[in-house]
């Protein structure tokens, strides 16, 4: 494979779009705004150069990468010819749906068709299409240029000759590919999800406040990010879409979603991407405080 498309140019997208145009692939990257695309070029480049600073790749290797990435809002046009198109687009069932549709109809025969859902059933995207052997899950995680991990999702008709290809150039990127099966939340989500519901339910009972629950977490059981601050790095509204998937997927009030956090992205208080969530973020992201609800 040489020519890849990415839909999406938010946070997962771009990431995605600078793994393979820095591993030499040609990469399309696709969104309905021309803004956002110039704003992921910038976000790209901003994160190569601090590569550059590091002395972890040289400043033609930056150049080559940014080369490599050509923008577009015309999905049609943008997707023809490609090998693979990865679509990176909001955690929304129905959205995804609807572009795994027309990109059945836009894509060439031969072309494999992936998902960076974190939740979302392959099978059930897959079936959207006419090619649901060529259909399979490729969940990054975020930041995608640094995390090695790829999720690597088969649904139920996708082919163990596509699977391999996915795996192996996943690897191409640096990655580290695990294969499993397509079951909600898979393996990152279905483990870490209820964790952090389960540290907003000991939020929402009073036993400990924000830092406290985190600091248990980062210090007791060596995690570099305390659930709090991270399902405020990973969205609260993509974690409660992701509980969401789990709760009706598998029938079990266990994933179902803390109020709390049900009432936190009903009112827009989604973490960092809006400034505030369990922390506030309103002096920049390394200058967290708990935001005013939550301190003493």
């Amino acid at each position: 494979m040489k020519n890849i498309a990415v839909i999406g140019a938010g946070t997962m997208g771009n990431g995605i779009a600078h793994c393979f145009a820095q591993s030499g692939y040609s990469v399309n990257l696709i969104d309905l705004s021309q803004d956002a695309l110039d704003k992921a070029l910038a976000t790209i480049s901003k994160n190569l150069d601090r590569m550059v600073a590091k002395e972890k790749i040289s400043e033609e290797n930056k150049n080559n990468t940014i080369a490599n990435i050509s923008t577009h809002t015309d999905m049609a046009t943008a997707v023809k010819g490609m090998d693979l198109v990865v679509e990176a687009a909001t955690e929304n069932v129905d959205i995804k749906l609807s572009i795994f549709r027309q990109l059945d109809e836009m894509c060439d025969a031969n072309t494999l068709l992936g998902t960076n859902t974190s939740s979302i059933s392959i099978t059930k995207i897959a079936a959207a299409t006419k090619r649901a052997d060529k259909v399979i899950g490729m969940h990054f995680m975020n930041p995608v240029p640094i995390m090695k991990l790829v999720e690597v999702i088969r649904g139920y008709a996708t082919s163990d000759e596509v699977t391999k290809l996915i795996m192996d150039t996943s690897k191409k990127l640096g990655k580290v590919p695990v294969e499993v099966n397509d079951y909600p939340g898979f393996v990152a989500n279905r483990i870490l999800m209820p964790m952090i519901n389960e540290s907003i339910e000991t939020l929402f009972q009073g036993v400990a406040g924000v830092e406290e629950i985190d600091t248990v977490m980062m210090l007791g059981m060596a995690h570099p990010m305390g659930p709090l601050h991270l399902a405020d790095f990973i969205g609260l509204d993509v974690c409660l879409s992701i509980l969401e998937v789990m709760h009706e997927g598998f029938g079990n009030p266990k994933y179902a979603p803390n109020p709390l956090l049900v009432n936190m992205v009903t009112a827009g208080k989604l973490g960092l991407k809006s400034g505030e969530g369990f922390y506030d973020y309103s002096e920049g992201p390394k200058n967290k405080k708990v935001a005013a609800q939550f301190a003493k």
